[in-house]
């Protein structure tokens, strides 16, 4: 298993960061490579699953299955694209918000996963959260609370 993770500092509420983070209609505004939601279950982000597709030249479709949630606290999802399958931990704290993606490639070798693979799934989970952090900021800048 290889896993990459990167976390950011945020300039708002836990309860304010959650709420983004789970407005799908945000994404694209920090999720790299987003494209569009496919399926979204009733209970998402609590449980149930999410199917959404990247842009041409991304990840392919992606479905993340709810393992478990915490309001306030995070989200463990199972992830699936066209190269991986894993799990993806997000955390809340204080502060703070960090993204965890513990994955395993479904056909290559390590070889691929560090030449190609991990350098580019560390870049995205270090984006994402760097966006996330930088939308958050903007939205309390732009909304007086």
């Amino acid at each position: 298993m290889s896993r990459v993770r990167a976390s950011a500092a945020l300039a708002d509420s836990i309860f304010h960061a959650e709420e983004l983070w789970y407005d799908t209609a945000r994404w694209p505004s920090f999720v790299p490579g987003f494209g569009r939601v496919v399926s979204v279950d009733a209970d998402w982000p609590r449980g149930g699953s999410i199917t959404w597709d990247s842009r041409p030249g991304g990840r392919g479709r992606v479905i993340e299955d709810v393992t478990w949630f915490s309001p306030r606290e995070g989200q463990d999802a199972r992830v699936e694209d066209a190269e991986i399958t894993g799990t993806q931990r997000l955390r809340f704290a204080p502060g703070r918000v960090s993204l965890e993606v513990e994955y395993r490639l479904k056909e290559g070798n390590v070889v691929r996963d560090l030449l190609l693979v991990r350098r580019r799934m560390h870049r995205v989970v270090r984006t994402t959260v760097r966006r996330f952090a930088i939308e958050l900021a903007a939205d309390r800048e732009l909304h007086v609370r």
